[in-house]
């Protein structure tokens, strides 16, 4: 099997990236595993005119299945012209690749972008890993993110019990050597609905809710220095929004403590180097928010559309609100 991603309609992230450095704003990552998130990013990007990410981690392409996800894409590319956005800027990533095999197949289906994460490895054998997929991927004109530094939670397969923030001193060495075209680096920012134990935590005393540790600017601002205009990625950066954590709750769920990273500090890394923000807990939370509360409040309900409908209208509500007052890549594609 051998699809380019140009015949789907997709664009690499190159030329959004370098735009995006220049322009201090950030692109949405949004990682999706059906039909209506899908349907929700591309009516949100293109309303918004905002080039966009569509991620897949390994486990998303097992569920959706890799052929089908492939006509998914270019399925997306159709529709964003059907809502008026006549040159769609829309990229296909793989998520947390685990292995050159991986990276391979999805360059091989279409995808327009790939991550090779060898973060856990030893520092040589990242080095040697995402070199490799490097050579591969830049063959067909397939961007690829690399990790250095580990991200603490769980996000599909990809589980770590400790962050280990990115050694500035290691970027310059390690870009150079990998031939990468962007780096994800660990400044604070963690996987999943749970980012941090309550005890890392302060609590607002008003609410009683959690507050999390600030970001490390400086590591950040460390990395810009060594590499400048270099893009840089952040993973783990839902803020996990308390309203759907309270109708979760409110509905049978059970979500205690879950915290995420504050949008505030978002939209200042947004405003560096930091040219991609991945955000995949928000939507998840979203989703399962609008169909337990229709549940709940329709308990005869049986027909999927009648709540995942709702669901759908609020990832678009949430999506929207991130393009637009946390990344600030609105009017831009």
């Amino acid at each position: 099997m051998n699809v380019s991603y140009k015949d789907l309609g997709l664009v690499n992230t190159k030329e959004m990236f370098a735009k995006a450095v220049k322009g201090g704003y950030a692109i949405p990552a949004f990682n999706f595993n059906n039909m209506e998130q899908l349907q929700a990013i591309i009516k949100a990007a293109a309303e918004q005119k905002s080039p966009v990410i569509l991620q897949v981690s390994k486990g998303a392409r097992n569920y959706a299945n890799q052929t089908l996800l492939r006509y998914m894409a270019q399925g997306a590319v159709e529709y964003a012209k059907e809502l008026g956005w006549e040159k769609p800027q829309i990229c296909l990533h793989l998520d947390h690749g685990d292995s050159f095999e991986t990276c391979k197949s999805c360059v091989d289906y279409g995808f327009s972008s790939v991550m090779i994460d060898g973060s856990a490895l030893p520092y040589e054998d990242n080095i040697a890993l995402t070199k490799k997929v490097v050579e591969y991927a830049h063959a067909h004109d397939v961007t690829v993110e690399a990790e250095l530094g580990v991200l603490a939670g769980v996000e599909d397969e990809v589980a770590a019990e400790e962050s280990h923030y990115t050694k500035p001193e290691e970027v310059i060495d390690f870009a150079t050597r990998t031939g990468c075209d962007s780096l994800a680096i660990s400044i604070g920012t963690s996987h999943g609905a749970y980012k941090f134990k309550p005890e890392q935590c302060t609590r607002d005393p008003k609410t009683g809710r959690l507050v999390p540790p600030p970001l490390a600017f400086d590591v950040l601002h460390e990395v810009e220095k060594k590499l400048p205009g270099f893009p840089i990625v952040l993973h783990g950066s839902s803020s996990v929004p308390q309203e759907y954590v309270d109708i979760i709750n409110a509905n049978g769920g059970k979500l205690p403590d879950a915290v995420g990273i504050p949008e505030e500090q978002l939209r200042e890394a947004a405003k560096s180097a930091v040219c991609k923000i991945n955000i995949d807990s928000d939507s998840r939370l979203a989703f399962t928010a609008a169909v337990r509360k229709t549940l709940t409040e329709k308990p005869a309900e049986f027909d999927p559309r009648k709540y995942c409908g709702p669901a759908r209208d609020l990832m678009v509500e949430l999506y929207t609100h991130k393009i637009v007052n946390v990344l600030g890549s609105n009017n831009k594609a």
